[in-house]
């Protein structure tokens, strides 16, 4: 292109010294500056063509790093998941059993008391009946006697 612009100062300077200049020189010489332009605008048109392909190259790159890393991530927190399901299974499994226990116990401790309660009242029917007993012999003792009065 530079060559081109001082060709062109050559002949601006050449037309207005030489009355015999040939105005088509100019001319020719425009035509080649039109095809320079194009080459240029070509040569651009590849090069923006080129950097967009760099760009989804390093985007589809930036996509299947992200895509990777939400893998893993979501891989991790699977892992963990199932990890506190365990966990909280364990500790379920563990509470179900002490539970079952209490309830064992306190069947045990309910006959217990059952027990225990029919044995005080069997020992208070024993001792009601024994003082009835006792009571009906001081009676019928008393009534073999006579009163003074």
């Amino acid at each position: 292109m530079e060559a081109l612009i001082s060709q062109f100062t050559f002949l601006s300077d050449q037309s207005l010294h030489d009355k015999n200049f040939d105005p088509s020189t100019i001319e020719d010489l425009m035509k080649l500056f039109e095809l320079e332009s194009y080459k240029s605008w070509a040569a651009m048109e590849l090069e923006h063509e080129t950097e967009v392909a760099a760009a989804e190259d390093s985007m589809k790159e930036a996509e299947d790093y992200l895509d990777s890393a939400m893998e893993s991530a979501m891989e991790e927190f699977r892992r963990f998941e199932e990890e506190m399901e365990r966990e909280a299974n364990k500790e379920l499994q563990g509470l179900l059993s002490i539970g079952e226990s209490a309830r064992r116990l306190g069947k045990s401790m309910e006959k217990a008391a059952t027990f225990a309660s029919n044995k005080y009242i069997e020992a208070a029917l024993n001792s009601a009946t024994s003082s009835m007993r006792s009571a009906m012999k001081v009676v019928s003792s008393n009534s073999k006697k006579v009163h003074p009065s």
